[in-house]
C-alpha cells in the first residue's frame, strides 16, 4: 500500500503542475488550482475518472503497462519521470526490446504549434498514439477506438471503414513500406509480445499481408498524396509526409496542400468547422 500511495502523490503532483493550455486543452472557468483536473487528465489519457481517483487515493494498486503509458503522455513526462512512474506501480519500463511509445516534450510542443496541418503520430507498429485536432476533423475522431482498431497496418489489411482511397499503383507502395516497417520493427523490438501478435493475426487474416510478408518485400515511404473523401467538405487530395523523430522509432504523419489549391481552401474550411458535422442551415463560425 506504500508503493500505491506513493503512485498517486506523484499522478497529483503531476497532474498539477501540468497547465490545461500545455496539453491543448482551454483554461477558462473557475479552477481551485492551475493543473489539470481529474476530468481532463481521464480525457486526455482516455482512461475513467473514477479510476484517476482510484489511482490517486492508492486504491487502484496495479495499472497496467499501457495504463502507465498513456498516464506519461498525457502529463507530458520526462523520459525519467516516466521511469519513477512504472516503478512506483511496480512495472519495469519498457526496455530496448519493447515498443516505445514515449513523445519528448519538444516534440508534442513543436506539434502544439503546428495546428493548421493535420498530424498523427504512430509508434514503430503504426499504432496511432497521438492526433491533433484537425487530423480528427479530417479522418474521424479515434478516440472511440480501441486496440487494433488504432493501427493503421491492421485497418488497412482487415478492411476496415477508410476516408481514404487508394490506386493500385498508391496502394502497391504503402502495403510494400508499412510491411517493410513491420519487418525491420520485429528486428529492432525482438520481446515485444504485442508485435509479435500483430503480425501472426495479420497473416492470419490477411492474404495479401502473409504474401507481401513471405516475400521478404523491402519498401520506404516517400512522398506520396492521399485522397480523403470527407462527408462535409467533399474529395481532398493532400501530400502525405512521414517524418521520423530523432532518436527514436515515432513516426509524425503530416497532410499538407499548395497554397492556393482546392485541396487547401477545403482544408481551411475543414480547420474552422472542426468535427462538428455541417447541416444545409448551419454556418462556420
Amino acid at each position: 500500500m506504500s508503493e500505491s500511495r506513493e503512485l498517486g502523490r506523484a499522478l497529483r503532483g503531476w497532474r498539477d503542475r501540468t497547465a490545461p493550455a500545455a496539453v491543448g486543452l482551454p483554461a477558462g472557468g473557475v479552477r481551485r488550482a492551475a493543473g489539470l483536473r481529474r476530468e481532463e487528465l481521464a480525457q486526455l489519457a482516455d482512461l475513467s475518472v473514477d479510476y484517476i481517483v482510484r489511482l490517486e487515493q492508492g486504491r487502484a494498486t496495479s495499472p497496467s503497462a499501457q495504463v502507465l503509458s498513456a498516464l506519461a503522455r498525457a502529463l507530458r513526462l520526462s523520459a525519467a519521470e516516466r521511469e519513477h512512474l512504472y516503478l512506483l506501480a511496480g512495472q519495469a519500463a519498457p526496455g530496448p526490446g519493447q515498443l516505445l511509445a514515449h513523445i519528448p516534450p519538444g516534440v508534442r510542443r513543436l506539434l502544439d504549434q503546428l495546428d493548421g496541418v493535420p498530424l498523427s503520430v504512430h509508434d514503430a507498429a503504426w499504432n496511432l498514439i497521438l492526433w491533433n485536432p484537425l487530423w480528427a476533423a479530417l479522418f474521424g475522431d479515434a478516440s472511440a477506438q480501441r486496440g487494433r482498431e488504432r493501427n493503421i497496418v491492421w485497418r488497412h489489411f482487415a478492411g476496415l471503414p477508410s476516408r481514404v482511397s487508394h490506386t493500385p499503383e498508391q496502394k502497391a507502395r504503402f502495403e510494400a513500406a508499412v510491411v517493410a516497417d513491420l519487418r525491420a520493427a520485429t528486428a529492432r523490438y525482438p520481446t515485444d509480445v504485442g508485435l509479435r501478435s500483430l503480425i501472426k493475426d495479420l497473416r492470419g487474416n490477411s492474404t495479401d499481408f502473409a504474401r507481401l510478408w513471405d516475400t521478404g518485400i523491402v519498401g520506404v515511404h516517400e512522398t506520396d498524396t492521399k485522397t480523403i473523401h470527407h462527408p462535409d467538405v467533399g474529395v481532398l487530395t493532400l501530400d502525405c509526409d512521414v517524418l521520423m523523430v530523432p532518436g527514436s522509432d515515432l513516426r509524425i504523419v503530416a497532410y499538407t496542400a499548395a497554397p492556393g489549391s482546392d485541396a487547401s481552401d477545403r482544408l481551411g474550411l475543414l480547420n474552422v468547422i472542426g468535427t462538428q458535422a455541417m447541416t444545409e442551415n448551419s454556418t462556420p463560425a
